[in-house]
């Protein structure tokens, strides 16, 4: 039953999960049957709790009416399917974002602000770094989200194309940190080692293999990077290390602008 409902997902109804989005009714008024003793934001907060304590892997229809209390069809009389659940979900995150207000900062500051926002957003939910972008819920979340983080960008000298572009890239950056960041604790998980641990398990075996003097520039900064992080990635190192460089090419763009 619950794969049938999913085939009936309204994924294919842009209109549907608009109104869902914005919580506007569906057209043709009430839905016949028992009176709804649930709202649709609590459906979401149920989802969103799952899959921030399993990830999505353990997010359900199913497993969003055990945690409610209800029957699978009870939650498809609020939600369509899982890919709407996913939007209304991705979007109540959007919306539940703390912003920091920023107008008198140096712009600057402004952009570096909107970086460790969409950080801390990763952090609070792994599972949104893992979701794609290129059409993202069109709800009013992800609008406040756009209004927000554009206004870092606003006043410098760029064009309108030009600062969407310039906020793409940089939320781009942000969320690639983020999944190397998620890839490398799953690894963790899954060999049950720190990239220390694992490392010094396969040391001996890599120093037979392993030639310095054909790859000196690799076991020369190989090592030096390992040793600085203590493994083989350092998320926070990454993200520090390629923010500096996002604000330099900007000011750089800025720069010339005001030429």
């Amino acid at each position: 039953m619950e794969r049938m409902a999913k085939e009936r997902s309204s994924v294919d109804d842009p209109a549907r999960t608009l109104e869902l989005l914005w919580r506007e009714p569906a057209k043709g008024g009430p839905r016949r049957g028992p009176k709804q003793g649930l709202t649709v934001d609590a459906v979401v907060q149920a989802a969103i709790e799952l899959a921030d304590s399993g990830g999505l892997d353990a997010l359900t229809m199913r497993s969003v009416a055990q945690r409610l209390g209800v029957t699978p069809m009870t939650i498809y009389t609020y939600v369509p399917g899982k890919a709407e659940l996913l939007a209304l979900m991705l979007d109540a995150a959007y919306l539940q974002m703390p912003r920091t207000d920023h107008t008198a900062a140096p712009w600057g500051t402004r952009v570096e602000a909107v970086a460790r926002e969409n950080r801390d957003l990763y952090r609070r939910h792994p599972w949104v770094a893992t979701l794609p972008t290129t059409r993202p819920p069109l709800g009013p979340g992800l609008m406040a989200k756009y209004e927000h983080e554009l206004a870092a960008f606003d006043g410098l000298g760029l064009d309108d194309v030009e600062m969407d572009a310039a906020l793409t890239f940089l939320l781009g950056f942000v969320q690639s940190v983020a999944r190397a960041d998620l890839d490398n604790q799953a690894a963790a998980r899954d060999s049950a080692m720190s990239d220390e641990q694992w490392w010094a398990a396969n040391a001996p075996l890599l120093a037979r293999v392993f030639d310095p003097a054909r790859f000196p520039l690799a076991a020369r900064v190989g090592s030096a990077a390992g040793e600085a992080h203590q493994g083989m990635y350092s998320p926070d190192y990454a993200f520090d290390f390629g923010l500096k460089r996002i604000l330099d090419g900007l000011t750089h763009l800025i720069v010339s602008r005001s030429r």
